[in-house]
């Protein structure tokens, strides 16, 4: 076979490649479970150098759809269906029926949910939970980390950061299960009446420590969202400090058209 352009007006040779692969995962040519050709193989398939091909494999690696082990190449992974985010997800009448936003979602899109507790514990505040908190840093806060399952799949990590002072006559707070509806629903309990949900999120790669955590291929995208918990006093009550995988996520927000 003779060799093919490296370039071309839909882009470098290796991107081209890259989304042929891509297309074969999504389409369900290459199934989950299976393995991507190697390095050879597709040389010969697309008529390219090996140093073409490794830098398409570095593109689909970055798409989530694959994972490397060691000895047997890259595998196309088994991920879950999308999880929608909703900005319903903190309604009171959901907290009031006993719902827990994550455990609400799955269970409307029919996912089997699991949640894994890490950490619950005091801890000093880091730099940014701590401005947004509004104590110095390194303040002690009680911390909650947390990772997320859907169909047996890690797709989210989560760590609240909570005010001692506001945390310490709750018990329940410091409990694996805090109970119906969730941490929020239990400061409700105690008074703290929420007003509004801020969340900022950003797009970035992962980490390579973050990408193990969620079982995903190094640089592969994900959400760092960051949601500040406000009560109708102004007080911030929780930082919680979001990351998630990408592909599994779509974000749907309900913007007010008037005052």
């Amino acid at each position: 076979m003779g060799t093919a352009v490296e370039g071309g007006r839909s882009g470098p040779r290796y991107v081209q490649i890259a989304d042929d692969i891509v297309q074969q995962i999504r389409a369900g040519v290459l199934k989950p479970g299976d393995t991507v050709p190697s390095e050879s193989e597709l040389v010969d398939r697309y008529g390219v150098s090996g140093g073409t091909i490794r830098k398409a494999m570095v593109e689909v690696r970055a798409s989530g759809l694959v994972e490397t082990r060691h000895g047997k190449g890259s595998i196309v992974k088994d991920r879950p269906p999308v999880r929608h985010r909703s900005s319903d997800r903190f309604r009171r009448s959901l907290r009031q029926s006993g719902k827990a936003a994550y455990l609400a979602e799955s269970a409307q899109s029919g996912a089997t949910a699991k949640v894994s507790v890490l950490y619950i514990g005091p801890m000093e505040a880091p730099a940014d939970a701590a401005q947004r908190l509004g104590v110095p840093a390194g303040t002690q806060v009680l911390a909650r980390r947390r990772l997320y399952f859907r169909n047996g799949t890690p797709v989210e990590t989560a760590s609240s950061y909570l005010p001692w002072d506001v945390v310490k006559d709750i018990p329940e707070l410091f409990a694996e299960n805090p109970g119906g509806g969730g941490i929020y629903a239990r400061l409700e309990d105690h008074g703290h009446e929420f007003a509004e949900f801020v969340e900022t999120l950003q797009a970035r790669p992962a980490s390579k420590a973050e990408a193990s955590e969620l079982a995903l291929s190094p640089g592969a995208p994900v959400v760092h969202l960051v949601r500040e918990a406000r009560t109708t006093a102004g007080v911030v009550v929780e930082v919680c400090d979001t990351l998630m995988a990408a592909d599994q996520f779509v974000f749907e927000y309900r913007i007010p058209a008037a005052d």
